[in-house]
């Protein structure tokens, strides 16, 4: 009988202790398939960069330039003529009324001291006369603009010369009138003044060392989310520009980028900006807005951070039977997203969920639809821990895998919104804009990480003023 009383007594603490202590689950680990290289399908983005730039930044680098004298030559022995040009005052640059979006008009006062020689060489003599002439006037030129190259080229042609005083030539040591002299003389020396216009304004108006420098600040990775550690980066592909218009008293160009723009989360990128790749190409149009097709890398390892952090704090079950969730790891495998759950509580071990990353587009969130625990598991569960594969659970804890991205798009467009607003990456360049809705494209599934796609339309503007 007492011996009885102690087996009964030994089974029912045996049941009692069962019953207080967790139990241990094995489940088998659905491995993830071989890593490879990140590999994406991207859609280019073209970013619109409507340039505008004033003639009188124009005039002022023209005049730095070209500064005192202005030419000179030396060597009468070549072409019988040798010839100084010193600028008298301030160039000016201003819309050729003839011709408003193709021509500017240049008026550029000067003081020309020429010599030239007359004679012949005949048996070995020199038999050679020079004379000198000293001009001083305005002389006036239409120049036709275009973009070569990065550069804005012109082609100028000389209009008309107006006299401050009547030009003299050096006879005896005292300047003698010589007008009726001086005029058919300056087809000898326009020649050099349209020269002179054009290489000044095409070193001043070089535009790729500006383009070049705004566009490796612009594609250096800034972050968009300290929270969610998401970093925006911007590789460019092509750069397009149309020809250089003229309206008023601006330089009106359009350029163009052909880029991926990559949205990764987890540490900085890299940059992949290469100066030397870029390429301008001429087009005749370019479309005013910004298409951005935004390719939203999310690795595994930095996605399944995110969720661990969602299950913080969270227990699931009921009465005596509950589970915590100490840590989330999610890896591709077959299609599928296998998410391992690491659980303490009355059930100790590792749980495996499997499903289909969806986006939804009214709360901005990945989450993995038809979501279920894989076969090997379940089966442990229905016959360990019953409770824990009912339905129920498993939908609370659904709700637990998945993550926004609604804070990093937001966040994303708040920060690019700033470099929309009167941003200036250097001196005298400005650019503003505006970014209108996010929306969603398409998810892909690599080895490495889920990519969501996404396109955002806006407009950009940027404006030289001022510049150095």
């Amino acid at each position: 009988m007492k011996f009885l009383s102690f087996l009964v007594l030994s089974i029912i603490l045996t049941f009692l202790v069962s019953c207080s202590t967790s139990q241990k689950l094995t489940t088998l680990k659905p491995e993830p398939d071989d890593a490879s290289p990140l590999i994406y399908d991207s859609s280019p983005s073209f970013i619109n960069l409507p340039i505008t730039v004033k003639l009188k930044d124009v005039e002022n680098q023209t005049n730095t330039l070209l500064n005192g004298l202005i030419y000179e030559d030396n060597n009468i022995v070549d072409d019988d003529i040798e010839m100084k040009i010193w600028k008298q005052a301030p160039i000016k640059i201003q819309n050729d009324p003839t011709n408003t979006d193709k021509r500017i008009k240049t008026i550029l006062p000067l003081k020309v001291n020429v010599k030239y020689r007359i004679g012949t060489k005949k048996l070995g003599v020199e038999l050679y006369d020079t004379r000198e002439f000293n001009l001083n006037g305005i002389i006036t030129l239409s120049s036709e603009v275009a973009l070569t190259n990065w550069k804005l080229n012109t082609k100028t042609e000389f209009k008309s010369l107006d006299w401050n005083e009547s030009p003299t030539m050096t006879v005896l040591g005292k300047n003698m009138p010589i007008t009726y002299l001086a005029n058919p003389a300056i087809s000898v020396f326009k020649s050099k003044i349209e020269k002179s216009i054009d290489e000044a304004i095409e070193k001043s108006m070089d535009f790729k060392p500006n383009v070049l420098s705004a566009l490796e600040k612009i594609c250096t990775p800034f972050q968009m989310s300290d929270t969610y550690e998401s970093w925006l980066r911007i590789v460019p592909l092509e750069v397009y520009s149309t020809n250089a218009k003229l309206k008023n008293d601006l330089f009106l160009l359009d350029m163009g980028i052909k880029c991926n723009m990559e949205t990764i989360v987890g540490k900085q990128p890299e940059s992949k900006f290469n100066a030397s790749k870029i390429v301008l190409k001429p087009v005749t149009k370019i479309p005013n807005q910004i298409t951005a097709n935004i390719a939203a890398i999310s690795s595994y390892v930095d996605a399944s951070k995110i969720m661990t952090k969602n299950f913080a704090g969270q227990e699931f079950g009921s009465g005596n039977k509950k589970i915590t969730v100490k840590n989330v790891e999610i890896w591709h495998k077959d299609g599928k997203m296998v998410i391992a759950l690491d659980v303490l509580g009355s059930v100790n071990g590792t749980i495996y969920l499997n499903g289909f990353p969806q986006y939804n587009p009214q709360t901005k969130e990945i989450y993995f639809d038809k979501l279920d625990y894989v076969l090997d598991t379940k089966s442990k569960l229905m016959r360990a821990a019953n409770w824990l594969a009912q339905g129920m659970i498993l939908k609370k804890m659904e709700q637990n895998c998945r993550y926004s991205i609604q804070p990093n798009l937001e966040e994303g467009k708040k920060n690019m919104a700033a470099y929309l607003k009167n941003y200036s990456p250097m001196p005298g360049v400005f650019i503003n804009g505006k970014m209108e809705d996010i929306q969603f494209d398409k998810i892909q599934l690599t080895n490495q990480a889920i990519i969501a796609f996404i396109k955002i339309n806006g407009t950009v503007n940027v404006a030289v003023d001022g510049l150095k």
